[in-house]
C-alpha cells in the first residue's frame, strides 16, 4: 500500500531553477545577477560557486561537469528559450483583451446630453 502524501509533497520545488524572465534580467543587468549569487554563502555552493551556468542558473562541482552540461539537451533548450524576449505585463494584458490605458484625466465635467423635446 503506497504512503499517503499531502499536497506539499507534490510540489516540485527541490530542483526548481530560476524562471526564464529572471534569467533574462540576469543577462541584461549584472547587478541583478550579483544579488542572486550573494544570496547564499560561497561555502554552501557546489564547487564554492566557481562553476556557474548563467543561462540555466545552476552551480556545478567542477568545470568538467559544467562543460558536459553545456553539451546537453537541457542547456541547449534553455538557451533557445532565452533567445525569445519575455512578455511584459502590458503585452499579456493586451493579449487577454484588457486595456490599462484610460487616457488622461480631464478636470472639466462632461457636457450634458441634449434631450430632443419633439420625442
Amino acid at each position: 500500500m503506497p504512503a499517503i502524501r499531502g499536497q506539499d509533497s507534490k510540489k516540485k520545488t527541490r530542483r526548481h531553477t530560476r524562471d526564464l524572465d529572471q534569467v533574462h534580467a540576469d543577462l541584461k543587468d549584472e547587478k541583478h545577477l550579483a544579488e542572486f549569487k550573494n544570496a547564499k554563502p560561497i561555502e554552501d555552493l557546489p564547487g564554492l560557486g566557481q562553476n556557474y551556468c548563467l543561462e540555466c542558473a545552476k552551480f556545478f562541482e567542477s568545470e568538467a561537469n559544467m562543460l558536459a552540461h553545456k553539451k546537453g539537451k537541457v542547456h541547449k533548450r534553455r538557451v533557445k528559450a532565452l533567445k525569445e524576449e519575455p512578455y511584459s505585463i502590458k503585452e499579456a494584458e493586451a493579449g487577454m483583451g484588457f486595456t490599462t490605458d484610460n487616457g488622461k484625466r480631464s478636470t472639466t465635467a462632461p457636457a450634458p446630453m441634449e434631450v430632443d423635446p419633439a420625442v
